[in-house]
């Protein structure tokens, strides 16, 4: 089964920390959750101090409806309260359930590298990557690349960059072009 996915994360060039995480299953599953560590502590003041992901992926987070909106502090980067902000360990036991539900996952990202990172760093160090998952991710940027394909003629992403599903669902889209080549090509 193929999956997927992406991550929005800080990164200073020494730690990766999680912020959100959005899987799409060939089956058509989704998941997305957004890492409670992002709502308070250390890593919420970093995320306020680093001004790209205050432009481009705090917006994408989840935001208030209703009467929460006008009971929602201003010092709050997103709805906390949301279902879909969870503990990190929730995220990991999620995480793992959903991949493993079906035999041989298969995973795919778009500039995955740190993606692959963050995604195994739910469970800690390399070594305790839940059994089954596979330790590497396949990049759509790799492939895009052997197959001759520019990053201008891969289909462009038209709204909700760095929300961590719809660049999953985009890095899908993405594949599906990919995987349109190499048939009509006859490669594999």
């Amino acid at each position: 089964m193929r999956y997927w996915y992406d991550t929005e994360f800080l990164e200073d060039g020494r730690t990766i920390d999680l912020i959100s995480i959005g899987i799409v299953a060939e089956d058509g599953r989704e998941y997305y959750a957004v890492n409670e560590d992002a709502t308070y502590g250390k890593l919420n003041r970093r995320i306020r101090r680093h001004q790209w992901l205050m432009d481009n992926v705090v917006p994408g987070l989840p935001k208030p409806h209703g009467d929460r909106i006008l009971h929602m502090p201003d010092r709050w980067l997103f709805d906390y309260h949301a279902p879909e902000v969870k503990p990190h360990h929730r995220i990991a036991d999620e995480v793992r359930d959903f991949l493993l539900a079906t035999d041989s996952p298969v995973l795919w990202a778009d500039y995955g590298a740190y993606d692959h990172v963050v995604l195994c760093q739910l469970w800690g160090p390399m070594v305790d990557l839940p059994k089954g998952l596979p330790m590497f991710t396949r990049d759509i940027q790799q492939e895009a690349a052997r197959l001759g394909i520019g990053w201008d003629e891969l289909p462009q992403q038209e709204s909700g960059h760095h929300n961590a599903l719809a660049d999953a669902r985009h890095c899908r889209l993405r594949w599906r072009y990919l995987d349109e080549v190499r048939s009509a090509e006859g490669t594999r």
